[in-house]
C-alpha cells in the first residue's frame, strides 16, 4: 500500500473503474503460496458449491469457522449480496450454517465500496478455521526506491489502514532496509519482532515468520508482501491472518505457475483487450480519452486535463516500438467507450516514430467513422534514430472536426 500509493500520487483525483491493474490473486491463492513457504496461516478449504462448503466446514472440525467470499475487492465484510445477504465474511460455530450462507453467496453479486455498482459475481468461497486474535500487528516487505532494494515495514498497530497509522502516529512505523545479497539477518528479524510488540518466545516465533515471508518475497518475485494483521493468538501462536502479494510482471516468464492463477473473470474487458496489443490501459471515469506514449507523459496529460476542468476517461500508454496496428486497435478501444466525448493525442517523438502514429490515426479515423472531436499533438523527431535524412524536429497540432 505504501509503495503503490506513492507511485500513484499524481493520479489521486481519479476514481478507478476496476480494482485490478497488475496480477492480483484471490486471498486463498496468496495463503496457499504462504503455506508452501512455511508461513503460518489458518487451516482452510476452498469451495465452489454450497455442498462443498458444508463438507469443508465438517472436515475442519474447528470450534469456530469463518466463511469468506473470494473476490478481488476490499470491504467484503461490509458488502451486500444481490441475494439479500449482508456481509461477505461470516463467523459461525455450526457447519450447517456454512452451507446455508454459501448458497446465498455463490452465484450472486457482492457489492462493496471497491466494486462496480452492480458488484462482482462470487464463484468461490474460502472456508477457514477462525482463530481468536489477542493482538494485531502490521508487517510488510516491499521494494523501496530510497533504499535501492527491499525494505521491511512494521507497526504494532495492525488491523487498520497503515496510512492512518503513519499519519497520526508516525513513531509507530518501523523500517528495516534489507541487503539484497545478505537477506534478512537474525538481528534484524528479532529487532522488527520486538518493535511489533512480540515478547518472550513469541519474539523468536515472529522473527522466524518474518524470515519465511522474505523467502516467499524472493521465491515468487514479489514487489510487495503485506500482512495485516500479523496476529498473536491466546494460545501463543503467531499467525498471518490476511495477506496481499503484488508481483513483478517482468518475472512472468519464470513464474508461470503463479501467473497461471490469475483470475481474469473480474478483469475489465477493455484492459484485457488492450493487454493483447501490448497497450497499458486503465479505465477512468471522465469523458476525454487520452492517447499518449510514455507513462510519465500520460500521467502529466491526465493532470493537465484535470487542471483545466476536464476529466480523463482513461490512462493509455502506447510505449515505444508501437506499430500502426496497435495505434488502430487503441483507437477502437477509445471510441468504444460510450463516455468518451473527445480524444486527445499527445505524442512525443523519440521513442516512437511520429509517422507511424499519424498513419495509424488517419486509418482509424477513416475506417471507424470517428464521431467525436479529435485533437492531435505530435512533437519530436520523425524517426526513432538519428540520420542525415531524418534529423529535423517538428511540432504539429491537428484538429479533426466532429
Amino acid at each position: 500500500k505504501l509503495l503503490s500509493l506513492r507511485m500513484m500520487e499524481p493520479m489521486r483525483w481519479c476514481s478507478w473503474l476496476s480494482p485490478r491493474r497488475w496480477l492480483n490473486l484471490q486471498e486463498y491463492q496468496s495463503k496457499k503460496l504462504m503455506q508452501e513457504s512455511g508461513v503460518a496461516v489458518q487451516r482452510f478449504y476452498v469451495a465452489d458449491t454450497a455442498s462443498e462448503a458444508l463438507e469443508a466446514a465438517k472436515k475442519l472440525n474447528a470450534k469456530e469457522i469463518v466463511l469468506k467470499a473470494q473476490i478481488l475487492a476490499g470491504g467484503r465484510g461490509k458488502g451486500v449480496f444481490n441475494s439479500g445477504l449482508k456481509g461477505g465474511v461470516h463467523l459461525t460455530k455450526d457447519p450447517v450454517v456454512v452451507g446455508e450462507l454459501a448458497s446465498k453467496m455463490l452465484g450472486f453479486n457482492l457489492i462493496t465500496k471497491q466494486t462496480p455498482k452492480d458488484g462482482v459475481k462470487v464463484k468461490t468461497v474460502m472456508v477457514a478455521e477462525a482463530l481468536d486474535i489477542s493482538r494485531e500487528t502490521y508487517f510488510a516487505i516491499l521494494m523501496d526506491r530510497v533504499s535501492n532494494g527491499p525494505v521491511m515495514v512494521g507497526s504494532p498497530q495492525g488491523g487498520m489502514d497503515i496510512e492512518e497509522v503513519a499519519a497520526s502516529t508516525p513513531e509507530l512505523i518501523f523500517k528495516e532496509a534489507i541487503d539484497i545479497f545478505e537477506g534478512v539477518r537474525d538481528d534484524q528479524a528479532l529487532r522488527m519482532a520486538a518493535n511489533l510488540g512480540f515478547k518472550g518466545p513469541l519474539q523468536r516465533q515472529a522473527a522466524d515468520q518474518i524470515k519465511r515471508l522474505y523467502d516467499l518475497f524472493l521465491k515468487v518475485d514479489a514487489t510487495q508482501v503485506e500482512v495485516n494483521p500479523l496476529g498473536e493468538t491466546p494460545e501463543g501462536q503467531v499467525v498471518c491472518f490476511d495477506a496481499k502479494i503484488n508481483f513483478d510482471d517482468n518475472a512472468e516468464f519464470r513464474q508461470k505457475a503463479v501467473f497461471a492463477m490469475d483470475d481474469m473473470t473480474e478483469s475489465d474487458p477493455t484492459e484485457m483487450e488492450a493487454a493483447k496489443w501490448d497497450l497499458k490501459y486503465i479505465g477512468l471515469d471522465g469523458n476525454i480519452a487520452c492517447f499518449v506514449n510514455g507513462a510519465g507523459l500520460a500521467m502529466a496529460t491526465c493532470d493537465i486535463i484535470d487542471l483545466h476542468g476536464g476529466k480523463p476517461a482513461n490512462f493509455l500508454d502506447l510505449g515505444g516500438g508501437v506499430k500502426e496496428r496497435q495505434v488502430y486497435e487503441a483507437f477502437k478501444l477509445l471510441t468504444a467507450d460510450p463516455k468518451v466525448e473527445a480524444i486527445l493525442v499527445n505524442i512525443f517523438g523519440g521513442i516512437v516514430n511520429c509517422a507511424i502514429i499519424a498513419n495509424g490515426i488517419t486509418k482509424a479515423c477513416r475506417e471507424l467513422e470517428l464521431k467525436v472531436p479529435l485533437v492531435v499533438r505530435l512533437e519530436g523527431r520523425k524517426t526513432t534514430y538519428h540520420s542525415p535524412t531524418h534529423s529535423h524536429t517538428h511540432k504539429e497540432v491537428y484538429v479533426w472536426p466532429c
